[in-house]
């Protein structure tokens, strides 16, 4: 009985496994165009779903766009995205998010992420640490369509406002906590 738990429980982080690195089969040379339309197609959509973050993206110095965020688990779990940061609207640095997770959990889920740097000094500690993780300065909303997260760029007080947005598929507590974003090479 204890044999035939751990062949399923092998089989299952196998095919998760195989799920995660199937994320990866773009070759890098073209994979930067295509974060950068995948992030326009994410911000336009975000537009769409709250007008009143056009206001904070056009007063944020930075963005941090992720237009793909993949997270699966059956008790051990992860999370994935690469996205694009933008200074001034145009594109500089491209960064990973990453995190793992353990308990009860199964299940598999893709959300956006726009992270909008709404100081200098918060952009500079982004962009000087690798491995940055959100932290008390920083303030995260879930946003779906129809629900009004009711913020615009003169109510924000902290300098780092993260929107999670677009949730697709079926996976218990989408969160930021515990995600490590890297700088890529591109």
């Amino acid at each position: 009985m204890l044999k035939i738990k751990m062949i399923k429980a092998i089989y299952l982080i196998s095919i998760f496994s195989l799920f995660l690195l199937s994320c990866q089969n773009i070759d890098q040379e073209n994979q930067g165009s295509i974060i950068n339309r995948d992030a326009e197609i994410a911000l336009q959509n975000l537009f769409e779903i709250d007008p009143d973050t056009i206001s904070i993206y056009k007063n944020a110095p930075a963005t941090l766009i992720i237009p793909r965020i993949t997270k699966a688990g059956v008790v051990l779990g992860g999370a994935y995205g690469e996205g694009v940061l933008r200074i001034n609207e145009a594109p500089v640095d491209y960064y990973s998010l990453a995190s793992a997770s353990y308990g009860f959990q199964i299940g598999a889920q893709q959300y956006s992420n726009i992270i909008f740097f709404m100081t200098e000094e918060a952009l500079q500690k982004f962009r000087v640490k690798d491995g940055w993780e959100l932290g008390a300065d920083a303030e995260v909303v879930f946003r779906d369509k129809g629900y009004s997260i009711g913020v615009s760029s003169k109510t924000i007080s902290k300098p780092v406002y993260a929107v999670v947005f677009d949730q697709k598929g079926l996976l218990a507590g989408t969160s930021l906590v515990g995600a490590k974003f890297s700088r890529l090479i591109r």
